[in-house]
């Protein structure tokens, strides 16, 4: 049975919904690409547990899984349930290591239940106080920043680093471990409100609003000395305005490209591929992507990582925000909402009471 995104509906023992990917979108997503379908909630069998979701990640790498272009991970079959992080209950059990009631993190997707042996299924504290930081402060977005920040970017103190998407979910945290390790951080955001934010909440020394029409200029002003890391996520115009202002030895890590996601070319005007090229060479600059998911097989920084930011949160040198909205049907639009930068803070889905 399928029906509308739009319909509501709340989470039932014995119905499960799912939202398939109906249709491969050639720009940005619609709510036409996704279908709501509802099906009987499967019975684990030997080896399995039955996972209930409670709250849903939406990051911005689902709109790569939603094309069939050749990437770093299998795109979503035309039918499939879409791809998403999610924490989840466990409600039946027939695998040895897990128990009705278990709190875990999982890849289960935009659904109710999933079955799952276990692959891929993390266990939480059972009374963790905040379950959905599993799905972005201490999961992968701040793991990304973390990662991106001090094993690509390398910043020292004094420096100046320059975050895109800077209350984002990844952006806001790479900022706020730059200023962690005595550099001066400079933001970029869309809109005065985020702005006003990333300063005065978040601790940045200064954020430019992209929207503005003398961005460029904004952006030269706000670093005197230059840009020592640059943490690029966006791409477009916002890169054009950073590339004059990198310094010899300038560091970028590159986990995102969103300005791009929907088939958008990088920029108006004329090819930029020869500036890029001369400015990577004459100033050694060191550009390197990066999929967080290889560093999970590092389990020592890993380790690291959630050490570092559980004593950060612990101690209130980090500020996060949450951009919770409520009901699985809502996952589309939210979605796109955030492609389009309408979110303020890690967006997640509360897929049902906990």
């Amino acid at each position: 049975m399928s029906q509308s995104v739009t319909q509501s509906s709340t989470q039932s023992s014995t119905i499960n919904r799912r939202i398939v990917l109906a249709s491969r979108p050639s720009a940005a997503p619609t709510t036409e690409n996704f279908r709501l379908e509802q099906a009987p909630v499967p019975a684990p069998g030997a080896g399995q547990i039955l996972l209930r979701a409670t709250y849903l990640s939406l990051d911005p790498y689902m709109r790569g899984r939603m094309s069939d272009a050749p990437s770093y991970a299998p795109s979503v079959e035309i039918g499939g349930v879409m791809t998403g992080g999610t924490v989840s209950r466990v409600v039946a059990s027939q695998h040895p290591d897990y128990r009705e009631g278990d709190l875990v993190m999982a890849y289960t997707g935009w659904q109710d239940y999933a079955l799952s042996d276990g692959t891929g299924v993390t266990k939480l504290p059972p009374a963790m106080a905040r379950p959905s930081y599993a799905l972005g402060i201490l999961g992968m977005p701040g793991f990304t920043a973390y990662a991106g920040l001090l094993d690509i970017g390398q910043p020292q103190a004094g420096e100046t680093v320059v975050v895109a998407a800077a209350t984002g979910a990844v952006g806001s945290v790479v900022g706020q471990i730059a200023k962690l390790k005595g550099c001066r951080v400079v933001g970029i955001a869309g809109g005065e409100k985020k702005c006003r934010h990333a300063i005065e909440r978040l601790g940045f020394d200064a954020c430019i609003d992209h929207h503005a029409q003398d961005f460029a200029q904004q952006l030269a002003a706000a670093c005197p000395r230059g840009i020592d890391v640059y943490f690029e996520n966006v791409g477009g115009r916002v890169f054009d305005a950073v590339l004059p202002l990198l310094n010899v030895l300038a560091r970028m890590p590159v986990c995102g490209l969103i300005a791009q996601y929907s088939g958008a070319v990088a920029s108006d005007g004329p090819d930029r591929s020869p500036q890029l090229m001369r400015t990577l060479l004459t100033r050694r600059i060191r550009m390197q992507g990066f999929i967080i998911f290889d560093y999970y097989q590092k389990q020592e920084f890993l380790a690291a990582f959630i050490k570092d930011m559980s004593a950060w949160l612990a101690a209130g040198k980090i500020f996060y925000q949450e951009d919770i909205v409520d009901g699985l049907e809502n996952a589309p639009t939210a979605f796109i909402g955030l492609l389009q930068g309408k979110n303020f803070g890690k967006l997640i889905v509360r897929v049902a009471e906990s």
